[in-house]
């Protein structure tokens, strides 16, 4: 195994435990921005906005939850105290939707690792965001048979 190898895994366990940060009950998402010497700069997870409640109705209800939670990357992205240009992004348990891709383009991101997922429910968003990413230059790892711990 590579030492890109071996960080990666290192990077996508710390997502998996920022994930478990989310108050999601079915979904928990987290990501880790990391710069080109592999130190963290940002980390993130599903969630309501900062002073909204979570009260059960909004958590157990997909299509309120969907309209109102912040994505892993939106929050890393937002919470970053620097540039993220070049930096690499680890998500958690599976890729960028495409309005998040779209973000971490502009956002200056450059790669992308995540773990593989073949869930029907996210085909098309996980199409759309990986289009985006190959025309803007973003490199993106999907890793299958991933074990973190």
């Amino acid at each position: 195994m590579s030492d890109t190898e071996k960080w990666d895994k290192r990077f996508l366990g710390l997502a998996e435990h920022v994930a478990s940060w989310s108050k999601d009950p079915s979904t928990k998402a987290g990501a880790v921005i990391v710069d080109n010497k592999r130190r963290v700069v940002s980390l993130g997870y599903n969630g309501l906005a900062q002073g909204v409640d979570d009260l059960p109705e909004r958590l157990n209800n997909r299509d309120l939850k969907y309209k109102m939670f912040v994505h892993c990357e939106r929050n890393a992205i937002i919470f970053a105290s620097q540039s993220l240009e070049g930096c690499t992004l680890y998500t958690w348990p599976f890729m960028s939707c495409a309005a998040c891709a779209a973000m971490c383009i502009q956002a200056g991101i450059k790669r992308i690792v995540a773990p593989y997922s073949e869930n029907p429910r996210w085909k098309d968003e996980f199409e759309l965001a990986t289009m985006q990413f190959k025309e803007a230059g973003v490199e993106v790892c999907l890793l299958k048979d991933i074990e973190t711990n």
